[in-house]
């Protein structure tokens, strides 16, 4: 797409100065960029790099002039390139209708401008709302519900009876409503399965990254609550809840009846048992394993977690207990000795 700089200033609702004819083509950093490029500084100490750009706008903090290119003044210039990218770089999405090798079962509702791609399947009384969008290779079992606006990419398979709501976005290789993992073990020694006979509840504006997995429940619901956003290869067992807005990166996962709060951020690789409640507001750090209770608002790290700050003086300790534990000895010993002189 290419719009001018006066055009795109209108679409964020950002004053401009300079040039307001100078066209658009796309988004770079400011080391790469090309003419046609917008770039963003949010940083003063990024204005040399601005200097030698040779992109044709920026975004700049209000406050900020730069008289070499036309600037778009934003209270958040990294929002406001976010929104501009969305702008000038649209993602590919398929035109409305239905490919003739996909496979709709007759009692499915398909609404308005729906897109579904070839070698889709869809099972019967599925619902599909306004303007969703399923690529090619797309699974759907029987009562799935599907708001308007969701969009699902290709190898994703949605299990019987989930639901997900408006503007979701689910990347290749979802797989939501599998079975919860749960076994008991039968009076001979073997495995018998617990039926998983609960559903997924996936709310609006949610993202789902590519090749994770949210488990359906053993009763009751797993559910995804409103603008969560998780990583590709996250696990979400049953009976799980994530909070509105929370964050999970990529290899988290979190164990069955687990509770995760409003706005919390699981970081890279971490772990949380089952039956644990982390509150809203928490961060957790990359590859902490989680085993109890987490308060609102508190920062941790490790495994077992310890309160950020914990954790910070027992790994500056850490590389010093070697010496201390010889000195230790040393002492040790040497405490010995004198009580054996002592008692001469």
């Amino acid at each position: 797409m290419e719009l001018t700089v006066r055009e795109l200033a209108e679409r964020l609702n950002c004053p401009y100065e300079g040039d307001g004819s100078v066209i658009l083509k796309g988004v770079a950093g400011l080391e790469r960029a090309t003419q046609g490029d917008l770039v963003f500084l949010v940083h003063p100490k990024h204005r040399e790099a601005l200097e030698k750009s040779s992109a044709s706008a920026a975004i700049l903090p209000e406050g900020e002039h730069f008289a070499k290119i036309p600037v778009l003044h934003a209270e958040n210039p990294r929002l406001a390139f976010a929104r501009a990218t969305e702008i000038l770089c649209p993602a590919h999405l398929p035109a409305p209708g239905v490919h003739p090798s996909a496979i709709i079962a007759p009692s499915a509702k398909l609404g308005r401008s729906v897109s579904v791609g070839a070698l889709c399947v869809v099972g019967e009384d599925v619902e599909i709302g306004d303007g969703a969008i399923l690529f090619p290779l797309v699974t759907v079992y029987p009562r799935v519900k599907i708001g308007a606006r969701t969009i699902i990419h290709s190898n994703t398979c949605l299990r019987e009876g989930v639901q997900l709501g408006s503007g979701v976005l689910l990347h290749n290789g979802v797989v939501i409503g599998a079975d919860g993992f749960a076994y008991i073990r039968g009076d001979d020694g073997a495995q018998i399965k617990i039926p998983q006979v609960g559903t997924v509840v996936i709310e609006d504006d949610v993202e789902i990254g590519a090749n994770s997995t949210v488990d359906r429940a053993a009763l009751g619901e797993t559910v995804v609550r409103r603008g969560a956003k998780i990583d590709n290869l996250v696990m979400i067992a049953h009976n799980v809840e994530i909070g509105e807005n929370a964050i999970l990166a990529a290899q988290a996962g979190i164990a069955g009846s687990s509770r995760v709060g409003r706005q919390t951020i699981l970081s890279g690789q971490v772990g949380i048992a089952d039956h644990v409640e982390v509150g809203d507001n928490v961060i957790i750090a990359a590859k902490s394993g989680v085993t109890k209770k987490i308060p609102p608002g508190a920062f941790v790290s490790g495994s077992p977690h310890l309160d950020i700050r914990d954790w910070r003086k027992f790994w500056a300790l850490a590389p010093q207990l070697y010496d201390i534990v010889k000195d230790f000895k040393k002492l040790k010993a040497r405490v010995e000795e004198l009580e054996k002189s002592a008692k001469t």
